[in-house]
């Protein structure tokens, strides 16, 4: 898709009579950065990059709609696989233990999700990010969506990822989905206890051909399972957990009881309450310092 995106680069830019210095200059690069893309070698164009490249070249949006793909090369292989597999497939299975999933995700509350990933380089990949997630959402409005079934664990719910407005918008968006015939959303509560996929999400999808696929992945990293008897296991796992949630009215009904509840919000103490109470546990014999004005438990060693 590189080479791709760098073709498309050097024909436009020839059409429009602009040798690659001349292109670099009107969108503020230097014109070895034009050659890297496209030789489709060096880093790959940034997004900000792509729309000025667009609007120069006139385009009409043809390069920004490349370089989602373009983006993904710099993804590990099983990851770009997965990616792949999921934009083919016509049912995505899905249990989520930590965050809503992406495919279900509002901008803002993708952005809070995104924000905190341990590889985000800046702003720009940030942004970056959230478009190519908010992009991949857009397979759900056309003929050829996939049927999507989620099960969100009760912790999911109640996490108030980005803010209160944010998550009550989330809540919203999930509500909404009520109304989609080919979307189903159910809730696992936590008085269900424990389960095969406690710490983790999984995903089961099914392809054009019939055959399965599934993904697993944990607070920092995941893995693409093929592997047919493994996949039917892990479809068998889905479907245990998918008969211990919540029936899809009752699960609307937590979604809605939790918005409203505002994530119970008036009894959570604010962040300057909790930093008064940490100061003033601090005074009590025991307590260390941590860096940033947090609070050690006390008896523990600080890490070498």
């Amino acid at each position: 898709m590189a080479a791709l995106f760098g073709a498309r680069v050097r024909r436009l830019r020839t059409a429009a009579g602009l040798t690659q210095a001349e292109l670099g200059s009107r969108t503020h690069v230097v014109s070895t950065r034009i050659t890297q893309i496209e030789r489709a070698s060096g880093a790959k164009p940034t997004l900000e990059l792509a729309r000025a490249l667009d609007a120069v070249l006139g385009a009409d949006d043809l390069l920004v709609e490349l370089w989602p793909y373009v983006y993904r090369e710099a993804f590990p292989d099983w990851s770009r696989r997965f990616m792949e597999y999921s934009g083919r497939a016509v049912a995505v299975h899905e249990y989520a233990a930590h965050v809503v999933p992406g495919l279900l995700q509002t901008e803002g509350y993708a952005r809070a999700v995104l924000s905190v990933g341990r590889t985000l380089g800046g702003e720009e990949q940030l942004e970056e990010r959230v478009v190519l997630r908010m992009g991949r959402q857009e397979r759900l409005g056309t003929s050829c969506r996939p049927e999507l079934w989620v099960v969100l664990d009760e912790a999911v719910l109640r996490r108030p990822v980005g803010g209160h407005a944010v998550m009550r918008e989330q809540l919203e968006r999930l509500l909404e989905t009520s109304e989609e015939p080919h979307i189903t959303v159910q809730v696992l509560p936590f008085d269900q206890g424990e389960h095969e996929v406690m710490g983790g999400s999984l995903t089961v999808l099914t392809l054009p051909d019939g055959s399965e696929t599934a993904y697993t992945e944990g607070a920092h990293y995941g893995q693409l399972i093929e592997d047919p008897d493994e996949v039917r296991s892990f479809a068998l796992t889905y479907d245990r957990l998918r008969a211990a949630a919540l029936p899809p009215l009752m699960s609307l009904d937590m979604i809605r009881s939790v918005r409203e509840d505002n994530h119970r919000g008036a009894k959570v103490p604010s962040r300057s309450e909790r930093r008064r109470l940490a100061q003033e546990q601090l005074q009590q014999p025991g307590g260390r310092q941590l860096r940033g004005g947090g609070r050690r438990v006390p008896g523990r060693r600080a890490r070498p």
